[in-house]
């Protein structure tokens, strides 16, 4: 009997102790919209940053999110966080790297980080709203 591979199947999946070990990691590294919306309707245990420029941030920003732009990240600039502040950036959305370029410089600075995935625009497909300033 001959099995049809698909391109699904063509490449093995991993085992299951391996696909463990890699989506654990990624939540380590990743949050998602719904769930920085659902901590923020309580008391949040992190920073969020929007890391747009100043125009995306004015134009609209999660409500409570503190703007800095992800070039502006520095010790001097996080000084009013204590060490083990976990911080959550966010930008425009999947094609921008303006999140990960700020939790980089975060991670350089060796501040705990994520990355909320889908920015802005998971945001606004989650349904929603944005606040201006």
């Amino acid at each position: 009997m001959t099995i049809n591979r698909t391109a699904v199947t063509e490449v093995a999946a991993a085992s299951s102790a391996a696909a463990a070990q890699h989506f654990s990691s990624l939540l380590a590294f990743e949050t998602d919209c719904w769930d920085v919306h659902e901590s923020l309707a309580g008391e949040p245990d992190f920073v969020l940053l929007d890391v747009r420029g100043e125009g995306g941030y004015a134009a609209g920003h999660i409500s409570g999110a503190i703007h800095l732009h992800h070039a502006q990240i520095n010790d001097s600039n996080l000084q009013a966080y204590k060490a083990d502040t976990v911080f959550v950036v966010y930008c425009a959305g999947p094609h921008c790297n303006g999140a990960d370029r700020a939790a980089l410089r975060l991670a350089n600075l060796g501040r705990p980080v994520k990355k909320m995935i889908g920015g802005v625009t998971g945001w606004l497909d989650e349904g929603f709203e944005l606040v201006t300033t």
